[in-house]
């Protein structure tokens, strides 16, 4: 049987809003960053590229590390993202084609 993972992640605009989030499906999940399929506040503040995650395969403690993570300062989530990802480049770039992120009415 194939094992489950699942992710907690934070996801940044490009003026850097942080939006820390937990999930079963990361590319589905992210892919709904991008679209904007959910009303809320990433898609308010267009928090669309994955700069960080970590994979767990008890959900309870992808809970439990994001609820950590809210916990956190700005200063400190920025150093967590900065330790793995310098350049905070969107580690989905090149998950969707073009067409996948324009086609079709988003929400």
């Amino acid at each position: 049987m194939d094992e489950k993972y699942y992710f907690t992640y934070i996801v940044a605009s490009r003026s850097l809003t942080l939006y820390i989030g937990m999930t079963g499906g990361l590319r589905r999940r992210v892919f709904e960053h991008k679209r904007k399929l959910h009303e809320g506040f990433s898609a308010t503040y267009n928090c669309n590229r994955l700069v960080w995650f970590e994979r767990f395969v008890d959900p309870s403690n992808a809970i439990a590390r994001e609820k950590q993570l809210k916990g956190w300062t700005r200063a400190k989530k920025i150093a967590l993202i900065a330790r793995t990802n310098p350049t905070w480049v969107d580690l989905s770039e090149t998950w969707f084609t073009k067409e996948e992120l324009t086609w079709g009415p988003s929400a």
